[in-house]
């Protein structure tokens, strides 16, 4: 079953919906089993009111350039149909799904997450993964060597495009956790299938001298921690977990 992912971003005419500010700029990258699929989708959209000077020095969208742009009811079916049933990521989830709250309530639509598979507000996941430490999306593509050099002022697309690489970024491990298995019985016959090591892959044992530079590096690490290193506990945890020999009767 293939994972559907949007990567979402909004700029807006203010900080705060409840206090009636609107939604000037969507933008969405699509990512589908960890792999951007090069399908987006990309609108302004005419808020109908002022633009705060706070946020016209973020993103730079003036009222004059976005009054002939559509508004966001003319559009609303096309947004969320590209969105539905995925799982959709947001940097500060609160802030962008309450605007579009806002958005479909003067519609008298239902709220954002019931159109959609679900919600992941990547800025909560790398504060768990970054505790104490900056996890602005800037801090987040510096962190991992991502490009923003681009980025002058916010804008919707190229912030979702680089939340989309800093996500697979963050969660590069789970690449290979990933095993199709459909209804598990073409999995079964792979692996009962499956000879190991590989017929002709040449396996060598360590040596005596790297075995002797391993415990050394081992017994270095633990003494720099003051206890004893991860992977000494881990070997120890597995000797617990062998079987032991059993004494003939």
């Amino acid at each position: 079953m293939s994972l559907r992912q949007i990567v979402l971003d909004t700029e807006t005419t203010g900080l705060s919906a409840e206090d009636g500010h609107r939604i000037v700029e969507i933008g969405c990258i699509e990512i589908v089993n960890r792999r951007l699929t090069g399908r987006s989708l990309h609108l302004y959209l005419n808020p109908e009111r002022d633009i705060d000077a706070g946020a016209l020095a973020v993103h730079g969208l003036t009222l004059e350039r976005l009054q002939s742009e559509p508004r966001f009811g003319d559009v609303a079916d096309r947004v969320l149909g590209f969105l539905a049933d995925a799982e959709v990521l947001i940097h500060n989830a609160p802030f962008d799904v309450g605007f579009l709250d806002a958005e479909l309530a003067r519609l008298q639509r239902p709220p954002f997450r019931s159109f959609v598979g679900g919600v992941l507000d990547t800025l909560a996941m790398a504060r768990e993964l970054h505790p104490g430490k900056r996890n602005s999306l800037d801090a987040l593509c510096e962190r991992y060597a991502i490009s923003n050099a681009h980025r002058k002022l916010h804008g919707a697309l190229l912030d979702a495009e680089l939340l989309a690489d800093v996500y697979l970024a963050m969660t590069r491990g789970q690449d290979s956790l990933e095993i199709s298995i459909g209804d598990g019985g073409e999995a079964a016959g792979m692996l009962s299938g499956t000879q190991w090591p590989p017929s002709g892959l040449r396996v060598e044992a360590a040596s005596a001298a790297e075995l002797a530079e391993h415990a050394a590096m081992l017994e270095a690490i633990g003494a720099e921690a003051k206890g004893q290193a991860l992977w000494s506990r881990l070997e120890a945890h597995q000797d617990t977990l062998r079987p032991r020999p059993q004494r003939k009767a």
